[in-house]
């Protein structure tokens, strides 16, 4: 009897002690950024938060790094939720163990857009360069571009494939879910109400109360910023006399430089370099996402750019970081399938 009590607690002592070492970590760092210094009033200092994966403390191993972009309106945060699936994708071998990063890219008006401003801080270079090299440096990182991806929701998707695209020297594999501001449709097109609402609006206080407004603010100030223009500090492509649409073409110019869908004919070099591009977007997704994505795609297909684009049935956020969702169930696959891990 003494032998049999003896092996059962050896053998609750060892599930308690898988069970613990399933579980990841997450630890957060402060970036003091020369690449953000600027003069919009943006902090330069950068929180990120980083996922262990099990066992990283206990093992001398090496991971590749998957880089997750918030989007607008978000922060460096991995929720408890979040941790959950990515613990739970390596649990079920989705994929193998892994780090991931998520950045702070909160600004002033709720988003960087993840570009470089001569107002409000060079965000591509931060991301590409200053964080990559932090991580590196400071983690047991795989560090080479076959080990490393980039991903995001949103502006995030936005972001995750215009820095791949601009750095193939850095990324190796695109996942893009949901990615916003691609082009100029619909609730961001030239006939939309949105731009005739931003030119009514003078405070930052009455711009809080706004979302599509608001969201072209923070997508000028860094695409368009002009540090004579108060109250913004920033110039738009279109404006308003009453009903009558006047268009700034050097601003539109400069927009259209940052959109994914004019920028792939002159990219598309490096977007051939990727082992792997993926787009997914919700069919119930706002209407400009199914249109602007199908553009962005189409535009690929037409370059001969091999990638996946796929329309699920879901909204702009209902079938991300779920057990059902796109995280779990398609991202981190898709990841393990194309990013090195030795």
């Amino acid at each position: 009897m003494k032998k049999l009590i003896s092996l059962i607690v050896i053998l609750l002592l060892c599930h308690f002690s898988n069970a613990q070492n399933s579980v990841g970590k997450i630890v957060s760092h402060i970036i003091e950024s020369k690449a953000l210094q600027n003069a919009g009033g943006e902090n330069p200092n950068r929180k990120i938060s980083v996922y262990l994966p099990p066992n990283y403390e206990s093992t001398k191993e090496r991971f590749p790094v998957i880089y997750y972009l918030h989007g607008f309106m978000g922060k460096d945060s991995i929720y408890a939720n979040m941790k959950t699936i990515l613990d739970e994708g390596i649990r079920k071998h989705k994929i193998r163990p892994f780090i991931l990063v998520q950045a702070d890219n909160y600004t002033l008006y709720e988003g960087s857009f993840y570009s470089n401003s001569s107002l409000t801080g060079n965000w591509d270079e931060f991301m590409a360069k200053e964080l990559v090299g932090f991580v590196d440096k400071n983690f047991r990182t795989l560090a080479n571009r076959e080990n490393r991806g980039i991903s995001g929701h949103s502006m995030g998707g936005y972001g995750a494939f215009k820095i791949g695209m601009l750095h193939p020297e850095v990324f190796s594999s695109i996942y893009a879910m949901s990615p916003g501001l691609l082009a100029m449709v619909k609730e961001f097109g030239a006939n939309s109400t949105s731009f005739k609402e931003v030119q009514k609006i003078k405070t930052q206080e009455e711009l809080k109360k706004t979302y599509y407004p608001k969201v072209l603010v923070a997508v000028a100030r860094a695409w368009s910023p002009n540090p004579n223009n108060p109250p913004f500090y920033c110039d738009f492509p279109f404006s308003y006399d009453g009903d009558k649409m006047m268009i700034n073409q050097t601003v539109l110019e400069k927009w259209e430089a940052n959109m994914p869908v004019y920028m792939v004919d002159k990219y598309a070099d490096n977007l051939r370099k990727m082992t792997a591009i993926k787009l997914d977007w919700g069919r119930n997704d706002s209407q400009r996402f199914p249109i602007q994505i199908g553009m962005l795609s189409q535009r690929l297909e037409n370059l001969g750019i091999n990638h996946f684009a796929e329309e699920y049935i879901g909204d702009h956020g209902n079938k991300i970081w779920s057990t059902d969702g796109r995280v779990l169930n398609d991202l981190l696959p898709f990841f393990n399938d194309y990013l090195k891990f030795d």
